[in-house]
């Protein structure tokens, strides 16, 4: 095995949760995509856990819309944390993911 394929172990007292969390506030604004790359789980598996961390970190969860890139329509409405699969607009399925973050608490 390369050395570039070997898998760096997460520290042991930190969990996914707590992963996503701290990259949520260290990174800004990340797609579902990035924290999955980014914790090495499955985009699936990290939609979970954002939902429980949006639970626990309500007043700080903060989710920035999808947009369809064909008309422009924002998702602003939209309460479910994956992307959108069509536009109700113009129908297109060209559609920016929503990203997430933590704002700074009290």
């Amino acid at each position: 095995m390369k050395k570039s394929e070997i898998d760096i172990p997460r520290e042991a007292e930190q969990t996914v949760r707590q992963e996503i969390v701290k990259l949520l506030q260290v990174s800004g604004s990340v797609t579902i995509r990035q924290i999955s790359q980014s914790v090495h789980v499955s985009e699936k598996e990290a939609l979970g856990h954002l939902e429980h961390i949006r639970k626990t970190h309500k007043d700080e969860f903060v989710m920035l819309p999808s947009e369809c890139t064909k008309c422009g329509f924002i998702f602003d409405d939209r309460d479910r944390l994956k992307k959108p699969g069509k536009c109700p607009k113009c129908r297109s399925e060209r559609i920016d993911e929503p990203a997430y973050t933590l704002r700074g608490g009290p």
